[in-house]
């Protein structure tokens, strides 16, 4: 789990408030400081483009609580229902049970003294609200700092309204946004008098002082009166402060030229983040030559209608959530705003497949990268298909394709949901739903319910037998087998997965998920002790990742290679073994790898004769397993090497003092558990134990060993699944 994000350079892409020039508002952020002290829920409320994020940011960044301080932008989120996703994500939190997220929320905050922004949640508010009720009852260490033009309607918050900046704070903003351009103002009367026609909304200085690149402060002054007559929003029963805000906005808009103001509507369809790519390609044509899209998105830029941002996927654009309103608007009075969706959808389709059939190479990173990105936009690419009639089948293609960042990058709760909404629905596409159906199966197996995943397979099963369909009875045969061998029935496990993997050969599919496939029959002839086996299996597995870039299949592969390594008291090649699972799979944000990872670096590191530190990594294991499921899998056999770390660092340190040590190690998040377990240093107080040979004892509680699967297609990709 990352661990907490002051509000400013997030994780997750948004703007860096607190680095950008914060002119003003010192009395508002002193007052605002003081009412985070003595209440647990402040709303600050206003109109659109008056500051409220940024002097939301600026305080929460001061409030400095003992456990952090976590940003949630929901402006992005246009569903409800999602909300607790969101916030979930904000925290860093990967949670591969079948909890629900507010749970999750609620199990991980307990106890803690933190404070959460809320930022951008107008449009869920109801959604919001309720998450907000209970977090408060709950969390008594909880502190809400909210940021929205309505409240949130809770009991006992308090409302913190945001007036205008005064003259002077406009026109001290004003004239820093044109040193930025390299321009020099002075508080002359021409200026103070556009900053008091904008009525000291900062989001409308802004973009006045945007134009300062053609324009000067006098030429700007003498265009206000017609713009404000022309587009005075709404009618005279409309509330002003919305007025005020529409005319600002629209003013920039007439000041664009109508290359301009057409990409403007067009951007209007992008969720979060965009790519100068998918501009071109979703906003091009039809009286706009995608050519064209550069030029004119860098005047956008210029004059701040856009802004541009340096992400982990490469530069990446964002409008401001009144700025996108906007141009939705005039999308929508278009009469264009459908066929704009359709080609977003369109793009974002072929983004997931391009990524899909990507993740098996060199550029797996890059694949977890962009899509983290384009996370956003992919749901509301989601969205469309499940909303729009026919277009069910587009929706479970999605779906699935995204099966290695559900699966592979922590995100189960959110995927398992999408499937299960595109398999709600009817569709005359057979192979999109058998997709559907063994990615359902897969995310169900890695969240630990053996019940769902099992009706999912043998729906696909049946399903691909009747369509002869020898791709999709492939992997519904191969997950079966997964299941199996998480079940403790390695028989079982080891007929489906041998006789999927002859699937595989047959109908030429080689990617991450075949090679998962033989990883999990090499971890079944390792528990039934054909460590030979298993052995020649995985190491077979890690040159072919090698040769072809592959890293999250050859970690599980090294995971197998280690246990094989212990078993056979070689705890040096174990433990380098682990550090490199450990190191990718972290990596990938694979909560389940890294776990897996940590609790065998556990057992070597008692092997090795440091019994305090390996409890230390226990505790810190357990922690990690409330976010995967099941511990172990409830697996006698994943759980036996559990078993044997605790015995034998119990047998060493005393009950109490094995006690002690675990209560160290879950006090530990994320990070500090995977950065404690690569560091791998620490005194070795104790003379070494000996590495057992033989068959390990079992026990009734555990989890095993979860891999996301890849669904590429033959030869490198994924057909129909």
């Amino acid at each position: 789990m990352r661990g907490p994000q002051r509000p400013g350079p997030s994780a997750d892409g948004n703007l860096p408030l607190e680095l950008t020039a914060f002119v003003g508002r010192t009395a508002e952020l002193g007052e605002l400081a003081r009412a985070l002290e003595s209440d647990r829920l402040v709303t600050v409320t206003g109109v659109g483009g008056v500051g409220k994020s940024r002097l939301a940011a600026r305080a929460a960044a001061a409030a400095a609580p003992r456990d952090g301080v976590w940003r949630v932008e929901l402006s992005a989120v246009r569903d409800p229902e999602f909300v607790e996703y969101a916030v979930v994500e904000a925290l860093g939190l990967t949670d591969h049970t079948t909890r629900p997220p507010r749970r999750t929320l609620l199990d991980h905050l307990d106890g803690r003294r933190c404070l959460l922004l809320l930022d951008g949640y107008e449009h869920l508010v109801e959604g919001c609200a309720g998450l907000v009720a209970e977090l408060l009852r709950r969390l008594p260490g909880l502190t809400v700092l909210a940021a929205g033009r309505r409240p949130l309607g809770v009991a006992g918050e308090r409302l913190f309204p945001l007036a205008p900046l005064a003259v002077e704070e406009a026109v001290e903003l004003f004239a820093e946004r044109a040193e930025r351009q390299g321009l020099a103002v002075g508080d002359h009367a021409e200026v103070r008098e556009v900053c008091r026609r904008l009525d000291g909304i900062p989001l409308a200085v802004e973009l006045a002082a945007g134009r300062l690149r053609v324009l000067s402060p006098g030429q700007i002054l003498e265009r206000l009166d017609d713009r404000f007559r022309l587009l005075t929003g709404g009618g005279r029963d409309g509330l002003p402060r919305h007025q005020t805000l529409r005319t600002a906005i629209g003013w920039s808009h007439e000041l664009c030229t109508g290359a301009e103001r057409l990409l403007w509507a067009r951007l209007s369809v992008f969720a979060g983040t965009f790519d100068l790519e998918a501009a071109e390609y979703v906003c091009g044509g039809d009286g706009l030559p995608s050519e064209s899209i550069l030029d004119v998105l860098a005047e956008l830029l210029a004059q701040s209608v856009v802004s541009r941002e340096e992400t982990a996927a490469g530069v990446r654009y964002r409008m401001l959530d009144t700025v996108r309103a906007y141009g939705g608007e005039w999308l929508a009075a278009a009469g264009d705003a459908g066929r704009l969706r359709r080609r977003h959808r369109d793009w974002f389709m072929g983004l997931a497949t391009w990524c899909e059939l990507d993740w098996f190479s060199p550029r797996q990173s890059e694949v977890a990268a962009r899509v983290e990105a384009e996370l956003p936009n992919l749901r509301a690419a989601l969205d469309h298909c499940l909303t729009e009639p026919d277009e069910a089948h587009l929706g479970q293609y999605l779906a699935g394709s995204l099966w290695f960042h559900w699966a592979g990058c922590g995100r189960l709760s959110e995927g398992r949901r999408w499937l299960e909404l595109s398999l709600g629905l009817d569709s005359l596409y057979p192979r999109s739903r058998l997709k559907a159906l063994w990615v359902l199966g897969y995310v169900a197996i890695l969240q630990g319910d053996a019940v769902a995943a099992l009706a999912a397979l043998q729906e696909c099963r049946e399903e691909a037998e009747l369509a002869a369909d020898p791709t999709a009875l492939a992997y519904a045969e191969h997950r079966a087998g997964c299941l199996a061998l998480v079940t403790d029935d390695m028989a079982r496990a080891e007929t489906l997965l041998r006789s999927a993997l002859g699937r595989y050969r047959e109908i030429g599919e080689l990617n991450s998920n075949v090679l998962m496939g033989q990883v999990e029959l090499a971890m079944a002839r390792a528990f039934l002790g054909d460590l030979p086996e298993a052995v020649r299996l995985c190491e077979d597995v890690r040159r072919v990742c090698e040769d072809h870039g592959e890293r999250w299949a050859r970690s599980y592969a090294l995971y197998v290679l280690a246990y094989a390594a212990w078993r056979n008291g070689d705890q040096a090649a174990a433990r380098e073994l682990l550090t490199d699972c450990l190191g990718h799979a972290h990596g990938f944000h694979d909560l389940l790898g890294s776990v897996l990872s940590v609790e065998l670096l556990a057992l070597v590191t008692a092997t090795e004769g440091d019994p305090a530190e390996a409890a230390v990594l226990q505790g810190a294991a357990g922690r990690m397993w409330t976010s995967v499921g099941l511990p172990l899998f409830g697996s006698a056999h994943y759980n036996a090497p559990h078993e044997l770390c605790e015995a034998t660092a119990r047998r060493a340190l005393g009950g109490e003092r094995y006690a002690e040590c675990v209560r160290q190690g879950a006090l530990l998040d994320g990070e500090a558990a995977v950065a404690r377990a690569l560091d791998g240093s620490g005194e070795r107080p104790l003379e070494a134990l000996p590495a057992p040979r033989g068959p390990v004892r079992r026990r009734e509680d555990g989890a095993g060993m979860r891999k996301p699967a890849a669904s590429p297609t033959r030869k490198g990709g994924e057909t129909a699944g």
